[in-house]
C-alpha cells in the first residue's frame, strides 16, 4: 500500500514506516503531524485517484527532527567587468517518518 502526497509545493511517493525528507515544516521534533492532500492511494492493487486530491484520505507521520541540506554554492560574474558574487545556500527540512495511511 502506497499514496501519493504533496507538501511544500512537491509530490512523494509515501509506504508505511517510509522516512522521508520534506520541506521545512513548521512542526516540533516528536510532534506528529497529517498531511491531508493525497493525491492517488494505491491499496491491494486497486489505485484510486482524486480530483486533484481524495477527501476521505489521509497520511499521519512523526517528525523525527529539522535541518538543514548540503551546501550549494552560486558563482556569479561577469566577464572582464571584475564582478564576482559568490553565495552560499543550504535548503532546510524536515525529516518525517510515515506511521498509517488512512484510506
Amino acid at each position: 500500500m502506497y499514496a501519493i502526497i504533496m507538501t511544500g509545493g512537491k509530490q512523494y511517493k509515501v509506504q508505511e514506516g517510509d522516512v522521508v525528507f520534506l520541506e521545512k515544516l513548521a512542526a516540533e521534533e516528536g510532534s506528529s503531524v497529517t498531511f491531508d492532500k493525497v493525491l492517488a492511494v494505491s491499496k491491494e492493487g486497486n489505485l484510486s485517484f482524486g480530483a486533484p486530491v481524495l477527501e476521505s484520505a489521509s497520511v499521519s507521520g512523526k517528525v523525527l527532527n529539522h535541518g538543514k541540506g548540503e551546501k550549494i554554492i552560486v558563482f556569479k560574474y561577469k566577464a572582464k567587468k571584475n564582478i564576482r558574487k559568490k553565495k552560499g545556500h543550504r535548503q532546510p527540512y524536515t525529516k518525517v517518518q510515515i506511521e498509517k495511511i488512512n484510506a
